[in-house]
């Protein structure tokens, strides 16, 4: 967003350099720039929460994140399109954005720390340098999905970012396990829940408000796969994607991952932090018709997520061959793909692809196939997965009134011949 508001210059202006690129970065990662081009900007203080100079209006704010379509500037939201999640692990260029609220002020890793405390014997308040030494560091890939990934597709629609199929990525992480940090803090018997606490700002620019506090059973806490990271793909993390240390919870909503996480509050209760409450981040009790208003009683948190998989070639409209490659990948909350099956013939014939296994626990599962033709025309190419509990992907929306968990097979459309 812009600010008309700025005070004028005289016609020296048109001769300053245009405004430095850092100086846009720095300005969305809030860390309080006051100077566009090596001029001061008197009034900077006076500049709203989320606000950047107009003269920084012209560029992406998505900065060096590679081809993703951007949902929202306020907070960031932005997803990747399927062609661009064909690699094995996601680039850290095209891993998805899904913002609640502004980014913190200040996301050095230098003096950033880390409280654990509630229902622990040793309260611990720790430096990313204190992870570093005083547990085993680990790089695994992980995948999270944003839950309302799909929302676009729900009829009638549902409030929310319109996300298509693209809030989903699987980078590489380094870290510690929640579960070695949790057990050094000593968790307690009367424990039941995690709280996740982040350093991001509410959009009103209010202290006192959180944009997102989430949490987690203690029970999903405690497995291996639950990961406290200071590093993605084998750099620092991006600060898009929760710079300097997040949380990353595969299989379950991604807004369990905290990002520029500062604090874990272990808890005798269900945590109920901002977005816990209400519609947010929970489905209905029971299957219900398109469009149906349930009350928030009838309304359960979610959990793992459903069985779902994606086609990242071809791409979407491409012109191909009589024959052609087909992959993507596969994933599954706290279970692991079985098979996965592709169609050419909108539904009536399936072919089953080869699918890799899960390079680690909590990693999507990488799957190719060929196909060939019998004619030039307009195919479909579907994709189904089936989970290690026999459980498969769905031709229809389950609906619900948030949208989430919109696990429908995903189709692309070529032109063969």
């Amino acid at each position: 967003m812009t600010d008309h508001n700025q005070p004028e210059h005289d016609d020296t202006a048109n001769a300053i350099d245009t405004p430095d690129r850092e100086d846009r970065r720095r300005f969305l990662r809030g860390a309080g720039v006051a100077t566009v081009a090596g001029l001061a900007i008197p009034f900077a203080s006076n500049l709203p929460a989320g606000f950047v100079p107009a003269a920084f209006a012209d560029e992406n704010p998505l900065g060096d994140k590679d081809g993703l379509t951007l949902l929202g500037d306020r907070p960031v939201n932005a997803e990747t399109p399927a062609h661009l999640l064909d690699d094995a692990i996601t680039p850290t260029e095209r891993h998805f954005i899904r913002n609640n609220g502004l980014l913190p002020d200040n996301m050095e890793a230098d003096g950033w720390t880390l409280t654990v405390d509630g229902f622990v014997d040793n309260p611990m308040t720790l430096s990313i340098a204190d992870l570093r030494s005083n547990f085993e560091v680990i790089t695994r890939a992980l995948h999270i999905e944003c839950g309302g990934n799909g929302r676009a597709a729900f009829d009638p629609p549902a409030r929310g970012n319109q996300w298509t199929v693209g809030a989903v990525a699987c980078s590489e992480w380094t870290g510690v396990r929640l579960k070695d940090v949790l057990e050094a803090a000593g968790v307690q018997a009367a424990a039941v829940y995690t709280g996740h606490i982040g350093a991001d700002i509410h959009l009103s620019g209010d202290p006192d408000k959180q944009p997102l506090s989430r949490g987690i059973p203690i029970e999903k806490a405690l497995d291996d796969d639950v990961m406290i990271a200071f590093e993605m793909n084998g750099g620092p993390l991006h600060p898009m994607n929760g710079a300097p240390l997040r949380l990353v919870v595969p299989g379950w909503p991604g807004s369990c991952s905290q990002k520029w996480l500062t604090r874990i509050w272990v808890r005798d209760v269900v945590h109920d932090g901002e977005k816990m409450g209400g519609q947010s981040y929970r489905v209905p009790a029971y299957p219900v018709a398109p469009g149906t208003d349930v009350p928030n009683e009838d309304m359960v948190i979610m959990g793992p997520m459903p069985v779902k998989s994606i086609v990242t070639f071809p791409e979407n409209g491409a012109a191909t061959g009589l024959a052609t490659d087909v992959r993507g990948h596969a994933w599954v909350g706290d279970r692991t793909i079985e098979t996965l099956e592709i169609s050419i013939d909108f539904g009536a014939t399936w072919t089953q692809a080869e699918l890799d296994a899960p390079v680690n626990k909590g990693a999507w599962q990488n799957w190719r196939s060929s196909v060939t033709f019998p004619m030039a025309g307009y195919y479909e190419i579907w994709a189904r997965a089936t989970d290690s509990e026999g459980v498969s992907q769905p031709h229809a929306i389950a609906w619900n009134p948030r949208g989430y968990n919109n696990n429908s097979m995903h189709r692309v459309g070529v032109m063969a011949g």
